[in-house]
This record gives structure tokens, sequence and C-alpha cells, in this order.
């Protein structure tokens, strides 16, 4: 079965109302308040959509081929030290591994570079509907990769007998202990190189996947029984880990969902930011209320792929000059 489609019941009933929907919602939202002023209008009156859309990755991962693979990376299927030593650009990472083993093993930091161009092209075109439907999902991906166990094969804890542990880590803790959490985080800054910053993310969140496992399979063996509890949602009373075995277990993490929380919403922020600027800071006020017809935008489309043709054929013969 797909990798994602592998999860515990247990993790399916968190995920339906937890990482997947409130973390992914509140990280694509707090990261509009860290955008500069010619940005933040248009994101700002958009802020409900960016919310409510930063879910659709996941939404449609069990119905369109390949999605699931960019949510996450199965590093330690490629051996030791495979953060370091996997190729960082795509292309490269084709011919060194190949897309079926790309995509058996997760894709998630070189689709943020691939969703990174898009959203600039978007802001190129000055396409309102594409800019903030891009922004929405990249935000999603963005998040994934600053996931600890988004970047291990024992994701849900399936090889050490802790399954149910994906949804503990990404939905519980972060619902019970949001409120604590401080989002201060500064303004978006500009990242030169996006690909290199997505890297960087998956290696902080992999050194963690480590520690991860270990505290929860301790705290397991002390606690036992007390591990769960019921809770009614809805209409619904629903199998969860008790609120005490969640709150030692947090502080067993010592911050660490609140700092992958921070860094995903600062990341986030960044890459809408650098995107614009790449795309050479096009004035977002006019979107505001713009509604392009279908044909305005695709004229823009075939004048922007032109003028990359011209681009790319620059760049061939440069190399062909200067061998």
């Amino acid at each position: 079965m797909p990798r994602l489609l592998k999860i515990s019941l247990l993790s399916i009933v968190l995920l339906s109302g937890g990482w997947g929907f409130f973390a992914h919602q509140k990280v694509n939202r707090l990261s509009v308040f860290i955008l500069p002023p010619p940005m933040i209008g248009f994101y700002k009156k958009n802020i409900n959509y960016l919310s409510e859309a930063s879910v659709n990755p996941d939404r449609r991962r069990y119905a369109v081929a390949d999605e699931a693979a960019r949510h996450y990376i199965d590093l330690d299927d490629y051996g030791d030290s495979a953060v370091y030593k996997l190729p960082r650009y795509w292309n490269e990472a084709l011919k060194k591994i190949g897309n079926d083993s790309l995509q058996a093993h997760g894709v998630v930091p070189w689709h943020i570079a691939k969703m990174y161009d898009q959203l600039k092209d978007a802001f190129l075109l000055r396409d309102p509907r594409k800019i903030l439907r891009i922004s929405a999902e990249l935000g999603h991906y963005i998040a994934d990769a600053n996931v600890p166990l988004h970047t291990t094969s024992n994701y849900d804890g399936q090889k050490t007998g802790q399954t149910g542990i994906h949804a503990l880590w990404e939905s519980r803790l972060p619902e019970l202990f949001f409120t604590d959490y401080d989002f201060f985080v500064g303004k978006a800054e500009y990242v030169k190189n996006i690909q290199i910053a997505a890297w960087q993310a998956i290696a902080n969140a992999n050194a963690a996947a480590d520690s991860v496992l270990r505290f929860e399979k301790e705290l397991s063996e002390k606690m036992g029984n007390k591990k769960f509890g019921f809770e009614t949602k809805g209409k619904q009373t629903v199998k969860l880990v008790s609120g005490d075995y969640a709150k030692v277990y947090h502080q067993m993490l010592s911050g660490m969902v609140e700092r992958q929380f921070r860094a995903s919403v600062k990341m986030v922020g960044n890459v809408w930011y650098s995107a614009w600027v790449d795309a050479g800071q096009p004035d977002l006020k006019e979107l505001i209320n713009y509604n392009p017809s279908e044909e305005e935008l695709l004229k823009r489309a075939e004048e922007l792929k032109a003028w990359k043709e011209r681009i790319y054929l620059s760049r061939q013969h440069e190399l062909n000059d200067n061998p």
C-alpha cells in the first residue's frame, strides 16, 4: 500500500482534525503576518482561503497519482548520512536515482523547489487565483518538511511498536499546547536558494526524529495502560492519547514541537516573499480586486513561456561558447 495509506486507524482519526487541518491552517495564517507591507494586504485579504486551502494536498493524497510522495522523504532508505549525500537538485536526482525510486521514498524537498518556481511564475503572470492556490499548497509541503516523522520510513512508529505516534506528535500535541507557543518569529527574509533551504529544513527535522521515537518509547513503557483515554468530539466518543500522557511527552521533547512549528511559519513566509522578490516585486495591491479573463491569462502564459525559451537558448549558447 502507498506509504500514507498505511497510517493506523487512530492516526487517521486524529489527522482528520489535527495536523492535517489545525496546524497546517495555523501555519499558513501566521505566515501572512510576517510578510512585508507590499505583500501583506493581498495575503491578509485572502487569509481565510490560504488557511482553508492549506489542507488540499492532504485531501487529494489518496486520489492523485504521486501526491503522497510529495509530503515526505524516507532518508533512512538511502543509508547513513543520506540527508547530506542525496542530490540537491531534481534533474541530478532523476539521473542518479530514477523517478520510480524517488517516488517510492518521497520527494518533499525537491517538490518545495518546484512549487516555488510555480509561485514565482504566478507572480509574473499576475494571476491572483494561481498565486493564492500555490501559496496555500506550498505552505503545506513546507510544514510537512519540518516534521521529524516525515523524514523516516518509521513514520508512524510501525517498525518499533509505536503505531499512532504520527498523530500524537503532529496532531494531539499541537492541538493541546498551541496557545502556549510563542510565534514571534520576525519578518520574512529573502532566501537566495530555496532548494538548499528545503534540504536544511529536512536535515533539522531529521535530526530530531530519533528523540521523537525514543522518548515516546520510554514514556509508553513507564505509563503503560495510562497512555489512552476517551474524549467526546462532536457526537463521537473516540479513544485518544490521554492529556496527562501528552503533557509529559510534550515536556520530554523540550519545546521541539513549538520549534518546528515556528520554523514552518518562518519558512513559509520566507518562501512566499522570495518568490515575489524574484518575480520582480509586482504590485499586489492591484490584484486584490482583480479578476483577469482567461484570455488575458492565456496570453501572458504564452509570453512567459516564450521568454523562458529565449533565456534557455541564450544560456545554451553561452555554454557552447564557453565549454
